[in-house]
């Protein structure tokens, strides 16, 4: 459902197209840009080591994302994609029940290219750095907390989007982000030599507000 409701709004926004041929081309020569977007963050969830036998995930959540965008040409910019400590829900046992929640603060740096001949709409593409840092790491009490995981993650992001700009400053945002995350699983006390990984992997598409300065 959340994946038809991106479909939705991408149409929505290709809708706008006839305001856009009436808009007058200006080109703003302040380099920065923001974004406000809604994300779907859609664990791929891959296991190995003995976590397999306790089938850890965890669960598919919509967060906020905030972005900075800095232009050093009207083609190549640098953005920092931030959000606050989120909760993750981490689920166990064939049943999925709930084992704990966690926190995850996942900045990303991005390069892009962005593609600005074709009017109102402006596709980028991107490729840059993830560093997620996990808090409350051993908050799983359905096994007594003798589970914790690791401190952080660095991985690769890459992207694709596209920007349409209703006049020179406001314009409607669509992103598609992969984030290559993992974390180890370590057991203590009754589970402790335990350990496996859980490689998060997510796929982040997201809409939003993007606000030329």
């Amino acid at each position: 459902m959340r994946l038809k409701s991106l479909v939705v709004a991408m149409a929505a926004i290709a809708s706008l197209a006839p305001i856009a041929s009436q808009a007058q081309s200006t080109d703003n020569s302040n380099p920065w840009m923001v974004r406000v977007r809604a994300v779907d963050l859609l664990w791929q969830n891959g296991q190995s080591g003995v976590v397999q036998a306790d089938n850890i995930k965890a669960k598919n959540q919509v967060i906020p994302e905030f972005d900075v965008s800095y232009f050093f040409t009207k083609n190549i910019a640098a953005e920092l994609v931030l959000t606050y400590p989120q909760q993750v829900t981490i689920n166990y046992l064939p049943s999925q029940a709930q084992a704990g929640k966690i926190s995850a603060l996942p900045p990303s740096l991005l390069l892009q290219y962005h593609f600005t001949e074709l009017g109102a709409f402006k596709p980028y593409v991107g490729a840059g750095i993830n560093y997620t840092i996990f808090g409350n790491r051993s908050n799983f009490p359905a096994v007594g907390n003798q589970l914790t995981v690791d401190q952080s993650s660095v991985g690769f992001a890459g992207q694709v989007g596209m920007d349409y700009m209703i006049d020179k400053n406001w314009g409607l945002n669509v992103d598609v982000k992969y984030i290559t995350m993992s974390t180890n699983v370590t057991g203590s006390g009754a589970l402790a030599g335990q350990s496996g990984k859980l490689t998060l992997n997510p796929w982040t598409p997201g809409v939003g507000v993007t606000y030329k300065f």
